[in-house]
């Protein structure tokens, strides 16, 4: 029984992350049709200003955070600046073939400029696990798991309670209509897209200190986004929260009870079964973004 809460408790702790990783997709794909093969390389670029910023400039580790998720909504919005608004209307082959690129081109810098070794980042918690009657976790991980979930939170205020957000909702439903009413749909692809490479940033700068820092770590990131909008549905804010952390349950399940070296495997086995039985996801809502 202790094993068993201690893998809920860790599935727990690590979805939080997971969910913000399959919001930020599914608000770039379902508002702006594009597939976003960056959104690894945000995730890794996030967890690399946190080094930078803490290891390198000995900045306070909070501040850390906060200037990163900063410089991944700045980012985010140069990408579509740059890359995405002059490719508006282009057929999605063209995009997806630049987005690669991008993919790839950011992954060599980092490489370049980091180097291939991985980086530990210090944080300010104890090393001393809390423990809970019978489970214990780490001081750093428990705040990983509640800046995850205010940071839900706050995407779900944006979404709902904002003008943006029901700007965004409605460029989501139909785009033509909503240029109609008079949205800017230029400048809620802008904000939806710096928003998503901020949630994808976050993720980044938060598991970093959990982990390590590498190059290539927003591959396997990346992937693992995809699997969660696949899971949880398109356009389905509520599914890619729910998505991420079954993710992060039958991955944690997988590695406690089979071996530890199919704790990927297992995740995609079960979007290969969702995809066979439900392929519109477990938690699909059709034509809203929520």
């Amino acid at each position: 029984m202790a094993e068993l809460l201690q893998h809920l408790l860790n599935a727990l702790i690590l979805g939080g992350t997971y969910a913000l990783l399959g919001i930020g997709l599914t608000l770039i794909f379902g508002i702006m049709r594009v597939v976003n093969f960056t959104h690894g390389e945000l995730y890794t670029f996030g967890a690399y200003m946190v080094f930078f910023l803490v290891m390198v400039l000995g900045a306070n580790f909070f501040v850390g955070i906060l200037v990163a998720m900063i410089l991944g909504v700045v980012l985010g919005a140069l990408i579509e600046l740059v890359l995405l608004r002059p490719l508006r209307g282009a057929d999605i082959d063209t995009t997806m073939l630049v987005m690669i690129g991008a993919w790839i081109a950011m992954q060599n810098l980092e490489q370049f400029t980091w180097s291939g070794i991985a980086k530990s980042i210090n944080h300010p918690f104890p090393m001393d696990p809390l423990v809970v009657g019978l489970v214990s976790v780490s001081w750093v991980r428990v705040f990983v798991f509640a800046f995850a979930v205010l940071l839900i939170g706050v995407t779900y205020v944006l979404i709902h309670r904002t003008r943006l957000g029901k700007a965004m909702r409605a460029t989501f439903q139909d785009r033509e209509t909503a240029a109609l009413m008079g949205v800017d749909t230029n400048r809620i692809n802008t904000a939806t897209f710096a928003f998503g490479s901020c949630l994808a940033a976050t993720a980044g700068a938060l598991l970093g200190p959990v982990f390590i820092v590498a190059p290539t770590m927003g591959d396997m990131a990346a992937l693992k986004a995809f699997a969660i909008v696949i899971l949880g549905g398109l356009g389905s804010i509520m599914g890619a929260t729910l998505g991420g952390f079954i993710l992060a349950l039958v991955e944690e399940l997988g590695a406690g009870y089979i071996s530890s070296g199919y704790r990927d495997a297992m995740g995609f086995l079960l979007i290969i079964l969702v995809l066979v039985f439900k392929p519109t996801g477990l938690f699909a809502a059709k034509d809203r973004i929520g």
